[in-house]
């Protein structure tokens, strides 16, 4: 696997950070290996943040450290002590490691220093790559393997656009050649065709500013729709041919939830647009470093498209779509429960379809980040919301569905052919609150949550793994993407994950909310 790519790439992880954000950082560097025909080397080991039962319960199972000094972070330190603990646990818990490696090469840190005859107990704690525990140092003061840093602020600099590459034909259209560019910044090439169009002037007079010059698909769409040759029903392929006869290129990328990049799914694929001489490839930036090891430093994670940058054309965000939603998978035992608890909310509504809301407290309630501070009003906000949906699911009930506009969906047609939930039906709600009294008024209100559904044999032939909750949560990703209808925040990378899965499994856009 690794002997058919030009060496590794690495990156500074995150490790302070949830699962699901963890999951788009692996997203992107998978993406960016692939850019780079390099075998992406991903953390060995993510914190799991609570455990279901006694703390020591949960230590017998998986080593427990106090979070903070894990990652060198104080931000929990005004938690009580046991909130402060935190399970060190294999990556392979959280996704199909094996399935992955049939698409892509990819290697954990511990069998990246392995492989280089170094201990696998130097991998760090916060997830950044040691340059020098990870490396040999030779009598000459190089690093063996060899290495070659991509400093953070050289990624995306506010005056260029970061895409994956230039494909022959922008090249050609832009009088792009490699020699040229801002060394300093590692940035290889320069664009000698100028525009002097109506078109042009009147796109980059929408530009927002020198420092970020993409313009939305609304504002691209203000400009070049005439009534004639572009209207309201153009394609996003008639649209591109006239930014590109005016010194713009399309940008193929993804809608953000409620306007935010912060649920980076990839459900909903859009176009927008940047002036052709901003516009900067990684693969011309980053493909010709011979050094066996290439880090990028730092995070490029917050504020930014999935996948870390834009697209050049349709196809490579398609490929992308495909990885997030397909090549990452979840463990099998993950996907045969979820199926189980899935029937048995059927059963509960009689065979009726069932709905599903994502209750975010937790840690959103500290930042003041939770759809309603108040529990009661938060609840209240679901149930509207989902019965809202339950008027969507009667609209379908026996009409046609459809499915995302991603790669390979096939229709889930029980939203046709079974019966809609009724007024008084029993809905599924996935929460991290574990005030008891919260739960209890969760159930008299119609609640059903996942303890609810939980068998002994359920926890026995899983296995250990299930009491902790970051393991539980990918179970409730997982059978929220069965439900009919589902509502939860958009700012919660949670609602994120279950959109993904929602859209691989053939899920019409009508039947989701993020707000």
């Amino acid at each position: 696997m690794v002997a058919h790519t030009n060496g590794f790439y690495a990156r500074d992880y995150s490790l302070w950070l949830g699962w699901n954000n963890m999951r788009y950082i692996i997203e992107t560097a998978l993406a960016h290996g692939r850019i780079l025909n390099r075998t992406t080397v991903i953390p060995s080991f993510v914190y799991a943040r609570a455990c279901e039962f006694n703390i020591h319960t949960c230590a017998a199972w998986a080593t427990m450290v106090n979070r903070g000094d894990a990652v060198g972070s104080d931000e929990w330190r005004v938690l009580p002590i046991e909130q402060q603990m935190a399970w060190k646990i294999p990556i392979s818990l959280m996704f199909n490691l094996t399935h992955i490696r049939e698409t892509h090469s990819v290697i954990t840190v511990s069998e990246f220093l392995r492989l280089h005859n170094i201990s696998s107990d130097v991998e760090t704690g916060p997830g950044n790559w040691d340059t020098d525990a990870y490396h040999h140092i030779s009598s000459t003061g190089r690093h063996e393997p060899s290495l070659h840093v991509i400093e953070n602020d050289w990624y995306d600099p506010g005056d260029i656009v970061r895409v994956d590459r230039i494909p022959d034909d922008m090249r050609e259209r832009g009088g792009w050649t490699p020699e040229g560019g801002d060394r300093s910044r590692a940035q290889t090439g320069t664009w000698s065709t100028t525009t002097d169009t109506s078109v042009y002037h009147a796109l980059m007079d929408l530009v927002p500013s020198k420092r970020w010059p993409v313009l939305s698909r609304n504002d691209v769409r203000m400009v070049v729709e005439d009534g004639e040759r572009i209207t309201s029903q153009s394609s996003d392929e008639e649209i591109a041919a006239v930014l590109r006869e005016n010194g713009f290129e399309p940008l193929y990328t993804y809608d953000g939830a409620a306007g935010m990049e912060a649920v980076k799914d990839v459900v909903l694929p859009i176009l927008e647009a940047a002036p052709r001489e901003r516009i900067q490839g990684f693969y011309e930036d980053f493909s010709n470093i011979s050094a066996k090891v290439l880090l990028l430093r730092g995070e490029i994670h917050w504020d930014r498209k999935p996948g870390g940058l834009f697209f050049t054309t349709a196809d490579s965000r398609a490929r992308f779509t495909q990885t997030v939603l397909y090549d990452i998978r979840l463990t099998e035992n993950i996907i045969d429960l979820a199926w189980k608890l899935r029937d048995r909310m059927l059963a509960v509504n009689d065979g009726r379809l069932w709905m599903a809301g994502h209750m975010r407290r937790g840690d959103f309630v500290r930042l003041q980040w939770a759809m309603e501070a108040d529990f009661r009003t938060h609840l209240a906000r679901i149930k509207r919301n989902l019965d809202e949906g339950r008027h969507v699911l009667e609209s379908i009930h026996g009409g046609n569905v459809s499915t995302y506009d991603v790669p390979d969906a096939k229709p889930d047609f029980s939203l046709s052919y079974l019966d809609p939930p009724l007024s008084d039906d029993k809905y599924y709600i996935a929460t991290d609150e574990r005030d008891p009294g919260n739960l209890a008024y969760l159930r008299e209100q119609g609640a059903i949550l996942i303890s609810d559904l939980l068998t002994f044999e359920d926890r026995r032939e899983f296995g250990w793994a299930i009491m902790l909750t970051d393991v539980l949560a990918l179970l409730e990703q997982s059978l929220l993407s069965h439900a009919a209808y589902f509502y939860a925040h958009a700012f919660s990378s949670v609602a994120g994950g279950v959109m993904n899965l929602r859209a691989s499994m053939g899920a019409d856009p009508r039947t989701a909310k993020l707000d």
